[in-house]
């Protein structure tokens, strides 16, 4: 979700994660990479070389590809639909 808005360093992907949960998500950096490395694996994002300040060579920018684009796009929507059916029982439920 973080890399949706744009390219960012992992760092930066921590502190998104963060700030998007209101601190309910938080991942220690190894978990952080491992994460990273799997999303590089499946293709869902890649390295961004363009992105950042050249002079600080030790960030790696990452973005994600058209297929995370479009893998987030789908799991937006899936979730959509499980939350309008989880409110749709709760108040069938409360009736």
């Amino acid at each position: 979700m973080s890399l949706s808005r744009g390219s960012l360093h992992g760092y930066r992907i921590r502190k998104e994660l963060l700030e998007l949960s209101g601190g309910a998500v938080r991942l220690d950096p190894g978990t952080l990479y491992r994460l990273i490395a799997r999303l590089l694996d499946d293709g869902l994002i890649c390295d961004d070389p363009t992105a950042g300040d050249a002079a600080d060579e030790r960030r790696k920018y990452y973005r994600l590809t058209t297929r995370g684009e479009q893998v987030f796009d789908a799991e937006i929507k899936r979730m959509d639909a499980l939350v309008r059916t989880a409110r749709s029982e709760d108040s069938w439920h409360r009736a």
